[in-house]
């Protein structure tokens, strides 16, 4: 079987997958119910963005041979803007006779795809879009449709936006998080050849980030939930042993097999799905918030923020910082996490030490330099974004993100 179901996303498995999905568009109903995808006696018209590291790889060549058996007409878009409001609305507009978007790249590609995608067919969204407040997370409207089909192709690990609802947009020198049940892409591509040229680094990173996403939210819950908790256990584990595989396959000089990362794609969009957080407080991810300003400002990789911050946010969820989440379950979590690791020696049962102990393992970038008049700009910014009155930060003040940011520092 070459499709499965992952919340409202169809999951495609391989060349394979997609034509049996793009077969489903132009047959009886097609996707959304119309007679046929695309104007009747025309073909369909695909606009395909890709990243401009992949233009010339085997995953572009390989979608794009599919949709030259669909009889589509294929116009590749390489975007180079910053991903903001402007260039959103412009691809929109540059889009707008595509029956089809379809996009090759990492997250921040494929979430200008979702972005645009329901610019096009909302103007309600292309008025949010364009807001200026300082909310750092912005809700469309429960309105928001979008018509066309959108097939997401990532070609790393880690952020799962090819399966998720929301989508980042630069904002305030900073980003805001969108969210919409039309941003889902209607499918995702998972292919081998789609992550054959990541480099080392940045897949190790990527299992690092899908297991902050799985973690955060477990642990930042004071509450049990048992059927989530198992799901957001099971995910957990099995990224920590798959990503130890990969670091152990990358110390003998190897590239990690294609299906390791298979199975890691697989995961990391997996921890995308609401099941594992259903019930859960929504906004119990105030890593993520501080980290993404902390990397705005420093003009620095997400995930290398989150490393380096990810150690001290731990440290005062042990200390019993109940806005940060529950030290039982912290624990609880790790002593699953620490034994699913067997790419070295015994991981450290104390948390703190453990996960300083497998980022160094896996080799994840966590070194910053942050200048101390830095701290309190930072410290300022991330609570006018996410919290003083909105419900992002859960109670945390500026003093607070400071401490946390010293203990970076």
């Amino acid at each position: 079987m070459n499709i499965a179901w992952s919340g409202s996303s169809r999951l495609l498995i391989g060349a394979a997958g997609l034509a049996d999905w793009l077969d489903g568009l132009h047959g009886a109903g097609g996707l959304h119910g119309s007679n046929s995808l695309g104007t009747p006696g025309k073909p369909a018209v695909t606009a395909l963005l890709l990243d401009p590291a992949v233009t010339d790889t085997r995953i572009t060549t390989l979608v794009t041979e599919e949709l030259d058996r669909a009889a589509h007409t294929t116009r590749r878009i390489v975007p180079d803007g910053d991903g903001g409001p402007d260039e959103i609305l412009a691809l929109a507009d540059a889009t707008a006779d595509a029956d089809l978007i379809a996009v090759i790249g990492g997250g921040s590609l494929i979430d200008r795809a979702k972005l645009l995608a329901v610019a096009h067919e909302d103007e309600r969204a292309r008025a949010d879009l364009r807001t200026t407040g300082r909310s750092g997370l912005l809700t469309l409207d429960a309105r928001t449709r979008r018509i066309r089909p959108l097939l997401a192709v990532p070609t790393t690990i880690g952020t799962g936006s090819e399966l998720s609802r929301v989508a980042c947009l630069p904002h305030n020198s900073g980003k805001r998080l969108v969210m919409s049940d039309a941003l889902a892409p209607d499918a995702a591509l998972l292919d081998p050849a789609a992550t054959e040229t990541l480099p080392p680094d940045l897949l190790l990173e990527g299992v690092l980030e899908a297991v902050f996403r799985t973690v955060s939210p477990y642990a930042g819950n004071l509450d049990d939930r048992p059927v989530e908790d198992a799901l957001a256990e099971v995910c957990a584990v099995q990224l920590v042993r798959l990503g130890g595989e990969a670091a152990r396959q990358l110390a003998a000089g190897h590239v990690p097999d294609a299906g390791l990362r298979m199975d890691l794609a697989r995961l990391s969009g997996l921890t995308q799905s609401t099941w594992l957080c259903f019930g859960r407080d929504l906004f119990s991810t105030e890593g993520w918030m501080i980290a993404n300003e902390l990397s705005s400002a420093l003009g620095t990789r997400k995930m290398t923020a989150v490393a380096a911050l990810l150690p001290a946010l731990w440290r005062a969820v042990l200390a019993g910082d109940t806005r940060l989440g529950s030290a039982r379950r912290l624990r609880r979590i790790w002593d699953l996490l620490r034994s699913a690791d067997s790419s070295g020696d015994p991981l450290p049962a104390e948390p703190v030490a453990g996960i300083t102990a497998l980022m160094d393992r896996w080799g994840v970038a966590r070194d910053l330099v942050l200048a101390p008049h830095l701290l309190e700009t930072v410290a300022r910014r991330t609570v006018r974004t996410w919290g003083a009155g909105l419900p992002m930060l859960g109670g945390l003040r500026a003093a607070d993100v400071n401490a946390l940011l010293t203990a970076v520092a």
